[in-house]
């Protein structure tokens, strides 16, 4: 599936599916996109929100299926994973939670089966970096 992006160096910008709706619409700064950003399945369903920062993930994001149920949510700080993360099964119900440090998994996570039932629970410790 093609896109094509309107030009625009600064300010609101939409980018499009080859059939030309709208797969992505936010603004752009310096040529990158910057701010709040939403994406779009070719339904119109809503595919994605959140915010980039000089063209890179900024801050929470949350993204959600062509059915509309949930897929994922959580953070992003310097283009990696952190705080809290959730995702979740086609049904709706959430799958795993648990936090991210620096784009690694930390902590306790717990996962879940379908019907919403404590499936596992796993503890994450950072890695330490050994120096020779």
């Amino acid at each position: 599936m093609k896109k094509i992006s309107l030009p625009t160096n600064d300010g609101p910008t939409q980018e499009l599916f080859a059939d030309g709706t709208v797969s992505g619409e936010g603004k752009m700064k310096s040529g990158k996109r910057h701010g709040k950003w939403k994406f779009y399945y070719r339904n119109g369903q809503t595919k994605a929100v959140g915010k980039y920062s000089d063209g890179e993930l900024d801050g929470f994001w949350e993204w959600w299926r062509e059915n509309g149920q949930p897929l994922q949510a959580g953070a992003f700080a310097n283009r990696v994973q952190v705080g809290a993360w959730k995702r979740y099964y086609e049904n709706g119900q959430l799958w795993d939670e648990g936090e991210y440090n620096d784009g690694k998994k930390v902590g306790e996570w717990t996962t879940y089966d379908k019907s919403g039932g404590v499936k596992q629970r796993k503890t994450f410790k950072p890695k330490v970096k050994r120096s020779d």
